[in-house]
């Protein structure tokens, strides 16, 4: 949610901030900002709507910068507007600002009573009203802002620029995320790394309590609680991804690019351990026997990461015979979770920063539990956080909608329940040499969906009328009845509602009429036949049968439109089962007209509670 973008150099264009707010387009936003400054004093350049907006508004040709901030915000407090728009400037201070000030009508209040004007209804406003105030008292800019952080209470990422210290940018973060990075011509902040990717691969993660203080000279970052400097050049971390894995590739849509990039990234997730799966357990900490101790397995994720959670728990009890719970996080951080010595703790997340996902992980530690987390991004907070990491190799995913990151989840959680299987006893290595052999070639059979693309196409030009949409599965399939209904609900605001199959005839059979479309995801397993009789169910009431399925054959003449998919081990089917329905959502979206990578309302980061 939100994102911001700051650089401080040797007078680059303002062009820096604009390009790196286009690659955070993703994080979602209602408006967008700017502020800098060019030797002139501080220019501030905002507006409500979109970055073509702001871009309008901007001088031509665009000035060089020393230091400058970018912006794009999503609204909690106030309405979108230009005067909600992020920068806020007070008295030649510039702030940008992620997360939420909770204590802000009490620092306003106060504020005006001291003869302060507020012209915004944002939380935001108040730091740099705060900031200017103290700079009239004749403090230094760093002294002000040091004296203003310990009065906000809640999340905050900030940047801030001052005219009285053209050179310098100060980059602050408690709670939501903000990364540095190191480049030849200067130094940049950012909420996420594809924002600075042409200009440097090299980031420090920011952690909760640092100021880093940029100047064209050099950076530094400090611990606001010692008052410490920290050693940069510790905390540096290369990152492999490149600035064409940020861009579209030829798709019209990032989300399109990143459903056709799953065979490479469920290959690049596996490939690491593949080959010598005891050193994945290693890697964790959890012992050869499968299990070091670990009576019970608490998984904790958040939309579509919590459906790959699903799957991963159907995957490890059956495999590893270890008992697994799934949780939401908002709803396991307030039910006061039961952990024990036997206790083992994961949290699955694309980016690392999740606010829900990272307090429940800071929940579970608290409680004494051993965390691993199954995360995308290299140095993110949950990363850092976690006791053992286990990285899926998705490159950056710039969609709303998780695709890839979806598929590369399940591949690490397969890995997993085939490592932990193989130390506890649960799978013979038979066995798992026949799971690891269909593993390798889901790469080709993804491949093949992916070809059927235009066939999809049609049939979703075939829905884009319906109000609503039915979604069934069973067993391992069920979670991807779940998934294929929350991305047609993202992408293409129908509603639609997943359900284990076996639960129609307690409830869900009420939602079937003339027409209705229902979706079913009827893999060969042992839950064939059970799921054809449901697909019985909706035949008789006049429902529209679409099925996804590696055996047509079976189906007789029950279904009204099938989407065939390759034949693979029935505990890898939701790999194959998924990929139509990412499309279908994918093209009904686009023939609705819907800007399909950056739906209304969502954020692809949600970092605030």
């Amino acid at each position: 949610m939100c994102g911001i973008v700051g650089y401080v150099g040797k007078a680059d264009s303002l062009q820096v901030l604009i390009d790196g707010l286009k690659r955070l387009e993703y994080r979602g936003y209602d408006s967008a900002g700017v502020a800098f400054l060019d030797g002139r004093g501080l220019e501030v350049y905002k507006t409500k709507g979109k970055l073509r907006d702001l871009q309008r508004i901007l001088p031509d040709p665009l000035p060089h910068l020393r230091a400058g901030l970018g912006h794009t915000r999503w609204a909690t407090h106030g309405a979108p507007s230009s005067t909600n728009a992020h920068p806020h400037h007070v008295g030649g201070v510039a702030v940008v600002h992620n997360g939420i000030i909770e204590n802000y009508h009490e620092l306003k209040s106060r504020l005006q009573a001291e003869g302060h004007s507020f012209l915004s209804e944002t939380d935001t406003e108040v730091i740099p009203q705060m900031i200017s105030g103290y700079l009239k008292e004749g403090l230094s800019l760093r002294a002000a802002i040091e004296k203003t952080l310990p009065l906000l209470r809640g999340s905050y990422a900030l940047g801030i620029v001052c005219e009285a210290v053209p050179e310098t940018l100060f980059a602050i973060r408690k709670g939501s995320p903000l990364v540095i990075g190191i480049g030849e011509r200067g130094y940049y902040c950012a909420s996420d790394v594809p924002a600075l990717l042409p200009y440097t691969n090299k980031f420090v993660f920011m952690e909760d309590g640092q100021m880093c203080v940029m100047m064209t000279e050099g950076m530094e970052i400090i611990d606001l609680a010692s008052k410490t400097t920290i050693p940069v050049r510790d905390k540096t971390v290369e990152i492999s991804w490149t600035p064409a894995m940020a861009e579209k590739g030829g798709h019209d849509h990032f989300m399109h690019k990143e459903i056709f990039e799953q065979p490479a990234a469920i290959m690049d997730t596996v490939g690491e351990w593949i080959d010598n799966p005891v050193r994945l357990l290693d890697s964790l900490g959890i012992c050869a026997d499968g299990t070091s101790g670990v009576k019970r397995l608490q998984i904790v994720a958040c939309g579509t990461s919590y459906h790959a959670a699903l799957v991963g728990k159907y995957m490890i009890e059956n495999l590893a015979r270890v008992p697994v719970e799934v949780d939401i996080a908002s709803e396991y951080r307030y039910r006061e979770p039961i952990i024990d010595g036997g206790t083992l703790f994961m949290s699955i997340t694309q980016s690392g920063e999740t606010a829900d996902t990272l307090a429940a992980q800071r929940e579970a530690k608290d409680r004494g539990a051993r965390a691993l987390t199954v995360c995308n991004v290299v140095g993110s907070t949950s990363s850092r956080e976690a006791d053992a990491v286990l990285y899926t190799h998705a490159g950056p995913e710039i969609g709303v909608a998780s695709t890839k990151a979806f598929t590369a989840q399940m591949a690490a959680l397969t890995m997993l329940a085939i490592c932990m299987g193989l130390g506890t006893g649960g799978l013979s290595r038979r066995d798992a040499d026949e799971i690891i052999s269909s593993l390798l070639a889901l790469p080709a059979c993804v491949k093949v969906i992916l070809a059927g693309d235009e066939k999809i196409r049609k049939l979703s030009g075939t829905l884009t009328d319906s109000r609503s949409l039915l979604y069934l599965g069973r067993g391992i399939n069920y979670p991807i009845a779940l998934e294929g209904a929350l991305k047609l609900k993202e992408i293409s605001y129908i509603h639609a509602e997943g359900y284990p199959a076996g639960e129609m005839k307690h409830g869900p059979i009420a939602l079937i009429e003339e027409n209705l479309p229902v979706i079913v995801v009827a893999s060969l397993n042992s839950l064939l036949e059970k799921t054809l009789s449901n697909i019985e169910e909706v035949k008789a009431r006049g429902g529209r049968v679409i099925v996804v399925t590696d055996s047509p054959v079976s189906l007789g003449n029950k279904a009204d439109e099938v989407m065939e998919v390759p034949h693979t081990h029935p505990l890898l089917s939701p790999f194959v089962s998924v990929i139509p329905l990412q499309l279908l959502a994918y093209h009904v979206g686009v023939i609705k007209g819907c800007d399909v990578d950056q739906p209304r309302n969502l954020a692809k980061s949600v970092t605030v509670e």
